[in-house]
């Protein structure tokens, strides 16, 4: 039976969610397909990954994937206050923006607003969560 390897382009079902229960993504949601993706192209992150290599189609089970196999811990340096004159009026705490970076656009997500200051976090949304996934393999080529 052809198991999934580190070069397997592979079709897989997937619910995300964290340690506390709460589903951040998954391919069963009304309206959505399975996800497919060549491993090694960089396009997943590596946990999710190494998860797949060795399972055979038809097969589930449930990965735990700690941060570093994720989207990092959170990196204090990407905390950054801006001039309160640099965000659209009427932002809240909690708001996502998108701001420029030198890379080009980032989403940022606004953590507290100040007098003068407001400080916007440029980390992933799930940086420094441990991840859970129930994967379903439905096909491997």
């Amino acid at each position: 039976m052809k198991k999934v390897d580190v070069n397997s382009t592979v079709t897989v079902n997937y619910t995300g969610r964290l340690e506390d229960g709460t589903i951040f993504d998954s391919s069963l949601a009304e309206g959505r397909e399975p996800l497919t993706a060549t491993l090694g192209q960089g396009h997943l992150i590596s946990g999710f990954e190494n998860g797949l290599v060795d399972m055979v189609v038809g097969e589930k089970k449930t990965i735990e994937i700690e941060p570093e196999n994720a989207y990092g811990q959170i990196n204090p340096q990407m905390v950054n206050e801006v001039a309160k004159s640099q965000v659209p009026e009427g932002v809240s705490v909690g708001d996502m923006l998108q701001a420029m970076s030198p890379a080009g656009p980032i989403n940022v997500k606004v953590l507290e607003i100040n007098e003068d200051v407001v400080v916007l976090d440029a980390n992933h949304p799930l940086a420094g969560q441990k991840l859970i996934f129930d994967l379903e393999v439905i096909t491997i080529s």
